[in-house]
């Protein structure tokens, strides 16, 4: 992976995120190209990183793996006019909602590509990426792939394409989800009669821990929110108030429409 040269085409906050994992894994800033149509983007990141300015037809030329992260309305302008390594590129596109099949009719029907979707919180190492391989990435070709999300958090392969909008759904979606969450939290307990330093203090660390406890733990989340649960107590409480008010059929139909409306969004990109 350190021998490995990376060039990214746009040099957006995911970019930059990714950029920064490499660095910390011990990769050679020399070994990092990227181009960006904001110049002033780029010259900071070079400034802060030490990474090498480029333009996107010289990473084509240059990097063994080119990575895609500009907006999926570009995508298709910025494929058609880059010419890759015959055979030696492989290419991982972070864009939303843009298909292996536009990839390969943009890029060429033999290039090795990789699909992967990140999450908001690898700008803070705590990401959560699924990555999709199409049938002419290598065994080797993965591994670079994984090394480079594994930078900015975890990543896991998913066997099917149509997997990634339900990635979609779960992990790239998914923050809002929380943050949503927290934000009632943080209200009602305004309410209920905390400062709202107070409030948000102890509500981040409590889903920081609760997370934390959940990977640590061998036990499934529904044995450890029993552990909590003491019977008559205050927990129950709530509980019995979210299930009443039926939580988690909320939770089905929620990422349900955000993996049904990826899968729109990819037909859209078809069009």
């Amino acid at each position: 992976m350190k021998t490995t040269t990376i060039g990214f085409i746009g040099a957006g906050n995911m970019a930059n995120s990714l950029i920064r994992g490499l660095l910390a894994k011990g990769f050679q800033p020399s070994s990092i190209l990227a181009s960006d149509i904001d110049s002033e983007k780029l010259e900071l990141l070079s400034s802060e990183c030490g990474i090498r300015l480029s333009d996107n037809q010289s990473i084509a030329r240059e990097a063994n793996v080119v990575v895609l992260a500009v907006k999926p309305q570009v995508m298709e302008e910025v494929c058609t006019n880059i010419k890759l390594q015959a055979d030696k590129s492989l290419v991982v596109s972070v864009a939303a909602g843009t298909t292996v099949a536009l990839l390969e009719k943009w890029l060429g029907n033999n290039t090795a590509i990789v699909r992967c979707m990140p999450n908001t919180p690898a700008i803070v190492g705590k990401g959560a990426t699924g990555l999709f391989a199409n049938e002419f990435v290598s065994r080797e070709q993965k591994d670079l792939a994984k090394a480079l999300t594994d930078g900015v958090g975890i990543s896991v392969w998913v066997e099917n394409e149509i997997d990634i909008d339900t990635v979609t759904a779960v992990s790239g979606s998914g923050p809002a989800y929380y943050f949503l969450f927290m934000e009632a939290m943080q209200e009602t307990a305004a309410e209920l009669g905390l400062s709202g330093d107070v409030a948000q203090r102890l509500i981040y660390q409590t889903a920081l821990g609760a997370a934390a406890l959940a990977m640590q733990s061998t036990d499934s989340t529904a044995e450890l929110r029993r552990k909590v649960t003491s019977p008559n107590g205050t927990t129950e409480a709530a509980i019995k108030s979210f299930e009443a008010n039926q939580l988690k059929e909320l939770v089905r139909k929620a990422l349900t429409a955000a993996r049904d409306r990826s899968i729109e969004l990819a037909k859209e990109s078809n069009n």
